[in-house]
C-alpha cells in the first residue's frame, strides 16, 4: 500500500535542514554584518528622506505657483477691468442726466468725452423714429433702420451739435447697462470690437433708446497677452459659458484644452479666483482662473506641472548626485572602518585559535588606541594570565597526582578486618589525610589507622600533610607506644611551624583483632564513632589531646577500648562530612551520618563509605563543596586464607 503524503513540504523538513536554511541567510562575517545592518538602513533612510524632501519641495512649488498664477491673473484681469471701467464710468454719468429735458448739451459733452477715451472706436445713440425728419441723412453711421434713428460719433469724424443739425434728443427717466457683447468683427473699423450697451428707459419702463460704446477688443486684452504671462503657459479669455474669446495658442491646442477650460469655468461659478491641480486625471496640468469684475468673462491660465517643476527637477538631479556621492563616501568609509575593525578582530580570532591549541606566542599587536586596540591589549593580557594559570594548573595537577599517590591506593589485606578509606578534596590538593599502616614486624591481625585534617586546604595544606605523613611513617616503625609516637611527631613538626603557625588534627589508632582491642591517641581530632548493631547504639572514642604542630611540650595520652568484636563498625572522618551545608545553609550533621551508618551497617566497609559520600552529594545538590572530606570505615570480616599484603604505600 502507498501512504499519502500530508502537510506542506516545509512542515516535513527536518529540524537540522531548517537550521541550515536559516544559517544560509545569516551573515557570517563582520564585514557582511556592517554592510547589511548599517549600509542598507542608511541607504534606505537616505532614499526615504530624499523622496520626502522632493515631495515637500514639489508641494511647496505648486503652492507658490498657484499663488503666483492667481496674482498674475488678478493683475491682468484688473487691467481689463480698468479699461472697461473708464467707459462704464462715463456711461454712469450719462445715466445720471436722466429726467432732465434740458441736459442735451451735457449729454453731448459726455458722449464727446466717451468718444475720446483710449480704445473707444465710436459712441452710438439709437432711438425710435419720431417723424419724417428721421431719414438716413440724419445718421452718420447707419441711417434709418426699422423705424429708428441712430446718432453716431466716431473717432476722427468730428461732432456737431445735435441742435445745430436739427437733431432732437429724447428725454429718458432712467438708464442701466444692459450687456457687454462678445468680440465681433466691425466692418467700420475693420477689426474686432466689444460693445457696452446701455438701455434708456421712460417712466413706464419702456425703451426710448440705447447708448452703445464700442471698444477695440485688442486694446482690452493687450495686457493679458503681453504682460506677465510665461511663453510656455497657455492663456485664455472665456465667457461664462466657456467659449474662448481669445487665446495665445492654436486651434488644435484649444480643442485639447477644452476639458481643462470647462473645469475652470465651473470653478469660477464658486470662486472668483483660484487654481486647480490636475483637473483631468489623464492630463498633467495645473490651471489658474480669475473672473473679471467689469465683464462676464474670465481669464484662464494653463501650464504643465512638468514645466512648473523644472526647478525642482533640476534640484532633484543635483540632490540625487549629492546623495549618490554621499552614499559612495559612506560606503567607502564603512568599508574602510569595517575592514580595519574586521582585520583586527580576525587577528584576535586567529590568535585565540592558536591559544586553544596550546600556542601562546605570536600575539597580535594593537594598532590603535580605540576600543578595538583596548580589546587586543586586554586579549594579550588575558593570554598572558591564561598561560600563567595553565602553568599553575599543570603544577597543581602534578601536585594532585603526587598527593594522590601518597594516599593508600587500596586498603591492606588484614585477616579479620574489612577496611575502606577515601579522601575527596574541594580543590586540586587538600589538607585531609588518611593512612593504613601495617609492617612486617607486626602480626597479620592488627593495623594502624591515621586520619588527619590540616587547617585550611590547597597547596600549603597539602605540603603540611605530606610532612606529617613522612614524620609519622618514619616514627611508627620504631619502638614505643602510640603516645610516644605522637609526642615525637609533634615535637619535630613544631620545629617547622613555629614561624608559619600551621597545625593539624590527627586521630591515630591501632586495631588488634586477636585481643579485640582498639588503642588510640587523639590530637585535637573529632572522636571516632563505634556502632554496635546488636544494641543499635553509638559510642565515641574520645580522649584529651591538642593539635600537633602547636605546642612542642604537650604530652599526649594513649587510650584503649577492649570490647571490640566482629559485629561493630568503626568510623573515622573529618569535619568536612558533618559540617557540609546545603543550598539553604543547613549542615549535614552527625544525626544524618549515624543514620547512614545504621542503615548500611551490614554491608561492606566500601559500601558503607560509598553510601556516606552519596548521601553527602545528594544533600549538597548545587552547593559547592567548601571543605575536604575524608572517611575511613573499619569492620570485622571473616579470616581469609590469603597471604596478608604487608606492603603499604
Amino acid at each position: 500500500m502507498f501512504m499519502r503524503k500530508s502537510g506542506p513540504f516545509s512542515a516535513r523538513l527536518a529540524p537540522s535542514q531548517k537550521k541550515n536554511n536559516q544559517e544560509m541567510f545569516r551573515p557570517k562575517t563582520l564585514q557582511r554584518r556592517f554592510f547589511i545592518f548599517m549600509l542598507f538602513p542608511v541607504a534606505f533612510l537616505l532614499i526615504v528622506m530624499g523622496i520626502a524632501v522632493f515631495m515637500y519641495a514639489k508641494a511647496s512649488l505648486l503652492a507658490q505657483w498657484q499663488e503666483g498664477a492667481v496674482l498674475k491673473l488678478e493683475r491682468a484681469g484688473r487691467e481689463v477691468d480698468a479699461r472697461l471701467k473708464g467707459p462704464k464710468g462715463w456711461m454712469k454719468m450719462y445715466h445720471d442726466t436722466a429726467g432732465d429735458p434740458k441736459a442735451d448739451s451735457v449729454r453731448e459733452w459726455l458722449a464727446r468725452q466717451m468718444e475720446e477715451l483710449d480704445g473707444v472706436e465710436r459712441v452710438t445713440l439709437t432711438m425710435p423714429d419720431k417723424g419724417p425728419e428721421g431719414n438716413a441723412e440724419a445718421s452718420q453711421a447707419a441711417g434709418n433702420q426699422g423705424g429708428s434713428r441712430r446718432h453716431s460719433w466716431s473717432r476722427g469724424a468730428g461732432m456737431d451739435s445735435w441742435i445745430s443739425r436739427g437733431m432732437e434728443t429724447m428725454d429718458f427717466d432712467r438708464a442701466e447697462i444692459a450687456a457687454i457683447t462678445v468680440p465681433r468683427y466691425d466692418d467700420l473699423v475693420e477689426h474686432e470690437t466689444v460693445s457696452i450697451v446701455s438701455d434708456l428707459l421712460d417712466k413706464s419702463g419702456g425703451s426710448v433708446g440705447k447708448l452703445e460704446v464700442a471698444i477695440r477688443f485688442q486694446y482690452l486684452i493687450e495686457g493679458v497677452l503681453s504682460n506677465g504671462w510665461a511663453q510656455s503657459e497657455k492663456a485664455f479669455l472665456v465667457d461664462k459659458k466657456g467659449k474662448i474669446l481669445t487665446c495665445n495658442v492654436t486651434d488644435e491646442t484649444q480643442r485639447q484644452c477644452y476639458v481643462t477650460i470647462q473645469a475652470a469655468v465651473d470653478a469660477m461659478q464658486r470662486n472668483s479666483s483660484g487654481a486647480i491641480i490636475h483637473p483631468d486625471r489623464t492630463s498633467d496640468e495645473v490651471v489658474g482662473f480669475y473672473k473679471l469684475n467689469e465683464a462676464p468673462w474670465g481669464l484662464v491660465l494653463v501650464a504643465r506641472s512638468g514645466e512648473i517643476l523644472a526647478p525642482i527637477v533640476h534640484f532633484r538631479l543635483i540632490y540625487s548626485a549629492m546623495v549618490a556621492a554621499f552614499f559612495f563616501v559612506i560606503l567607502v568609509l564603512i568599508r574602510w572602518v569595517a575592514g580595519q575593525t574586521a582585520s583586527s578582530i580576525r587577528d584576535v580570532s586567529h590568535a585565540a585559535r592558536k591559544v586553544s591549541m596550546g600556542h601562546f606566542d605570536g600575539l597580535p599587536c594593537p594598532k590603535t588606541e580605540d576600543e578595538v586596540g583596548q580589546l587586543i591589549q586586554s586579549f594579550n593580557e588575558m593570554v598572558s594570565q591564561l598561560d600563567e594559570r595553565i602553568r599553575l594548573k599543570e603544577a597543581m595537577d602534578l601536585a594532585m597526582q603526587v598527593q594522590q599517590s601518597l594516599l593508600p591506593e587500596r586498603p591492606p589485606r588484614i585477616d579479620g578486618l574489612d577496611l575502606a578509606g577515601k579522601s575527596i578534596y574541594c580543590d586540586e590538593t587538600g589538607g585531609d589525610y588518611y593512612d593504613f599502616m601495617s609492617f612486617p614486624d607486626w602480626d597479620s591481625h592488627r593495623v594502624g589507622i591515621a586520619v588527619g585534617d590540616v587547617a585550611g586546604h590547597g597547596i600549603s595544606a597539602a605540603l603540611f600533610m605530606t610532612t606529617v605523613r613522612a614524620l609519622l611513617r618514619c616514627r611508627i616503625i620504631r619502638e614505643g607506644s602510640l603516645a610516644e609516637v605522637m609526642n615525637d611527631v609533634n615535637r619535630l613538626l613544631c620545629m617547622d611551624t613555629s614561624r608559619s603557625g600551621d597545625f593539624m588534627s590527627l586521630f591515630l589508632a591501632l586495631v588488634e583483632m586477636k585481643t579485640g582491642t582498639i588503642r588510640w591517641v587523639r590530637a585535637g581530632h573529632p572522636p571516632a564513632l563505634l556502632y554496635d548493631p546488636s544494641t543499635d547504639s553509638f559510642e565515641e572514642l574520645r580522649g584529651k589531646g591538642a593539635v600537633i604542630g602547636f605546642d612542642e611540650t604537650y604530652s599526649f595520652k594513649e587510650y584503649e577500648y577492649t570490647e571490640w568484636n566482629g559485629a561493630k563498625v568503626l568510623f573515622l572522618g573529618t569535619d568536612g562530612i558533618w559540617e557540609q551545608e546545603n543550598a539553604q545553609g543547613e549542615m549535614f550533621g552527625m544525626d544524618r551520618l549515624r543514620a547512614v551508618i545504621r542503615h548500611h551497617c551490614h554491608e561492606s566497609s566500601q559500601e558503607i563509605l560509598h553510601a556516606v559520600t552519596e548521601a553527602l552529594s545528594a544533600f549538597r545538590l548545587t552547593r559547592t563543596q567548601e571543605d575536604d572530606v575524608t572517611a575511613v570505615v573499619v569492620k570485622a570480616a571473616p579470616i581469609s586464607s590469603q597471604k596478608t599484603d604487608l606492603k603499604v604505600r
